[in-house]
């Protein structure tokens, strides 16, 4: 499809909450606060805020450069920028890995859903034990996640057949404020309960003695996912930004509010799970199970405000798996419709079936059939696992040295300045992270995760 016949965002305001909207999710409320919890709190957050700027940030702008530089999807981006050779692949790796990503988000993001519905119609009560069978029963049942995955795949698709100004760029001028107000709301509340101050002395008062190398290599992992890098988003997103837009500044903005949201979350968890007397350290399991009975127990005295409390933060949640998966099946739906040459309707419709069936097999693999389990894998844990910790540091690692190694200096710094009309840009800085720091610290992450390092 031809650059010209391409729409881009409409505003800078556009851009930045809409890319933003795409890197905050479920990693930010869900894995970061966990993360935090397991990895010593207040010093984790030190740790991970450091890495955004030597990592995240780096590599976004990097992803920015091949999205804005070619104004394609991520596959023909890096077609583009590579004149066909075999870095090509590396755009198609991230078109892989998004659709792989849908294939379980989706499911998550459709629990997030059933939470919702619960925490509205007042239906969840009880203890640790009844939340923890609750959650078996209705994430290994064969029908109740369906309905949900449809349901919350039906939203997104609803916005992207809508373009890029009047589907992504509204949705996100609508949804990223909501949940930023939602996520205050419930912050004020947590933070309000008897005993929260050791839950706020958690996240703002490091201990030091805590750092240790997996503690730092967490961190950096953290920063690299939560900016949602390597899986065609970013770049995709970024053919959609205007020639003038400050690449370098839309990062530092984006980073910004996606590391403030990641905090508050922990802010909004930890208070809470503190004044009731719950380890910050519960794992995965943080807010499917322990945060419902932690509300129920911090909110007992206080049915009406418990009640309010939940709503809002599963409301919070849902907002945030959304947000993500919009720019997941984004990155489907360009490329959809720009290799095989159908409209924006057609293109989104094979994702959003295609999604249905993935999340389905998924969601089966978890409880209903025992025929979508691989050794000691179920399809879901496959496409956690092969994204998260295989394709993801493949893809940001070759993204690096892409632009580091490949793509002629000039090119890469005429993006980064707008052709030399952004002054005082670190364009040299930031240059040298993306040649050095960053594969070093993505080949950390690699290894770290294999416990190679």
């Amino acid at each position: 499809m031809a650059q010209q016949e391409r729409v881009g965002f409409g505003s800078k305001l556009g851009i930045i909450l809409a890319t933003a909207g795409g890197a905050v999710g479920l990693g930010n409320v869900w894995r970061f606060p966990y993360m935090c919890g397991e990895n010593g709190g207040a010093v984790f957050i030190f740790i991970y805020i450091g890495c955004v700027l030597l990592l995240g940030l780096p590599c976004m702008v990097s992803e920015f450069i091949i999205g804005r530089h070619a104004a394609s999807n991520a596959a023909r981006a890096f077609t583009k920028m590579s004149g066909g050779t075999a870095w090509k692949w590396v755009g198609y790796l991230g078109v892989l890995t998004a659709f792989l990503i849908n294939g379980y988000y989706v499911v998550v993001s459709g629990w997030c859903l059933q939470y919702l519905f619960s925490a509205a119609t007042n239906s969840m009560h009880g203890d640790t034990a009844y939340f923890a069978n609750f959650f078996t029963e209705f994430s290994g049942s064969a029908w109740q996640p369906v309905i949900w995955i449809v349901a919350i795949i039906a939203v997104s698709h609803y916005v992207i057949i809508h373009g890029v100004r009047n589907g992504i760029e509204r949705a996100s001028k609508i949804f990223m404020p909501v949940l930023f107000i939602l996520l205050l709301i419930i912050v004020v509340a947590a933070c309000m309960l008897p005993g929260a101050g050791k839950g706020i002395a958690f996240i703002f008062k490091p201990d030091f003695s805590k750092v240790t190398s997996d503690v730092f290599l967490s961190a950096l992992g953290q920063s690299f996912y939560s900016m949602s890098i390597a899986m065609g988003a970013i770049c995709t997103y970024a053919s959609y930004y205007s020639r003038q837009t400050n690449l370098g500044k839309s990062a530092i903005q984006i980073g910004t509010i996606d590391t403030v949201i990641a905090i508050l979350a922990g802010l909004m968890i930890f208070p809470a799970a503190f004044s009731v007397g719950v380890s910050p350290d519960s794992g995965p399991s943080l807010i499917f199970i322990t945060l419902p009975n932690v509300f129920e127990q911090a909110f007992g005295a206080m049915p009406l405000v418990g009640y309010v409390v939940s709503l809002l933060f599963y409301a919070l949640l849902s907002l945030a798996a959304l947000t993500s998966l919009m720019s997941l099946h984004e990155v489907l739906t360009a490329f959809f419709q720009e290799e095989l040459h159908v409209s924006r309707t057609c293109g989104a419709t094979i994702m959003s079936v295609a999604c249905i069936v993935m999340g389905t097999l998924c969601s089966l693999s978890l409880g209903a059939t025992d025929k979508l389990t691989f050794g000691d894998m179920t399809l879901f844990s496959i496409f956690d696992f092969v994204t998260g910790q295989v394709f993801l540091p493949i893809g940001g690692l070759l993204t690096c040295l892409f632009i580091g190694w490949y793509v002629p200096r000039k090119v890469v710094s005429d993006e980064f300045t707008n052709w030399g009309t952004l002054r005082g840009s670190l364009f040299g800085m930031w240059y040298f992270l993306v040649r050095f720091i960053c594969p070093l610290a993505i080949i950390a992450i690699f290894l770290h995760q294999f416990n190679i390092l």
